[in-house]
């Protein structure tokens, strides 16, 4: 009897109390506790079970792991386990921190201890300390009624999706639609109207504008261009009015009735007037506005060359 009063005396003193739990065996020279710090928590609140083994020395003491994590008491850390400096005995203790999801009086099962005594293992079950688990909801709860469940929603991919979808097709359609309009400017003229004579109207009427007056010579050069490209797309099947100012010289090279030397210089300076937005006098705009409707004038005038020779030739055959 006193043996077992000084070793309990010497785990008292060893390290802090834990044992509320004690082996099945007392006999076999191997002494359990395990102690819930704190033991009142709330929900989801982190505390400690503190698992403490005494055994033989030369003993082998194996820990469980700890809770399953489906149960209502879980591990949130991997185990540690400490182990006295006495060298009497083999005294280790393994610390758990756990947290608690079930409201109430909860036992955390830790699993089975493992003591290896000369050779011989024996199984020592832990079902824990109890824990209190207090809830974190207001005590009177009557007055919080829970929103109205919602209709259900069928799957399908999300609405926006589809506006999407629509603004590129619009995007698309656009894009079509300004380049067939740029491919065809110039060829859509109605029959009865002839090409040298809307080119003229069109000179007039932005000398009507007084551009160089009003201090715009860039606009002004732009707009004799146009007119001029436009008339070249309307008597030159050559020259698409889709062409940059290079691809339509290029597509010139093999027509007479249209003067390239006299063209090149005029759609060159334009573009780096409209395009790289380089400045020019009043003077050079309405130069280059001029050899422009020179231009098309010569055009008419082979044109209208070539005309009367094929009715010649016809006439003659």
């Amino acid at each position: 009897m006193i043996p077992l009063l000084v070793l309990a005396l010497l785990l008292h003193q060893g390290s802090p109390p834990v044992s509320r739990q004690r082996s099945p065996s007392p006999l076999s020279g191997v002494q359990i506790g395990v102690r819930a710090t704190p033991d009142t928590v709330t929900v989801g609140e982190p505390f400690r079970m503190v698992l403490r083994v005494r055994a033989p020395r030369g003993a082998e003491i194996a820990f469980p792991v700890g809770p399953d994590s489906g149960l209502d008491v879980e591990a949130v850390d991997p185990r540690v386990v400490q182990r006295s400096a006495d060298t009497t005995a083999v005294d280790e203790t393994a610390l758990y921190r756990l947290v608690a999801w079930d409201t109430g009086t909860l036992v955390a099962h830790l699993g089975t201890v493992v003591v290896t005594v000369a050779g011989t293992d024996r199984h020592f079950t832990i079902a824990g300390d109890r824990v209190y688990v207090r809830s974190v909801l207001p005590a009177d709860t009557a007055l919080q009624k829970p929103k109205p469940a919602r209709d259900i929603v069928p799957a399908g991919r999300p609405w926006w999706i589809w506006v999407l979808v629509a603004l590129a097709a619009l995007a698309l359609l656009g894009l079509l639609f300004w380049w067939w309009r740029r491919r065809r400017r110039g060829r859509l003229m109605p029959a009865d109207v002839d090409a040298f004579e809307e080119a003229r109207r069109e000179f007039a009427r932005i000398d009507a504008m007084a551009l160089l007056d009003a201090g715009e010579p860039s606009r002004y050069l732009a707009l004799n261009v146009d007119t001029v490209r436009d008339y070249l797309a309307a008597r030159v099947p050559a020259a698409d009015r889709s062409l940059t100012s290079h691809e339509l010289l290029h597509a010139l090279r093999d027509t007479t009735v249209v003067p390239r030397e006299r063209l090149a210089p005029v759609l060159e300076e334009s573009d780096l007037v409209k395009f790289a937005r380089r400045p020019i006098t009043n003077a050079r705009a309405a130069e280059l506005a001029q050899d422009g409707r020179a231009v098309v004038e010569e055009t008419e005038h082979d044109v209208q060359a070539a005309r009367a020779a094929a009715a010649a030739r016809e006439a003659a055959a």
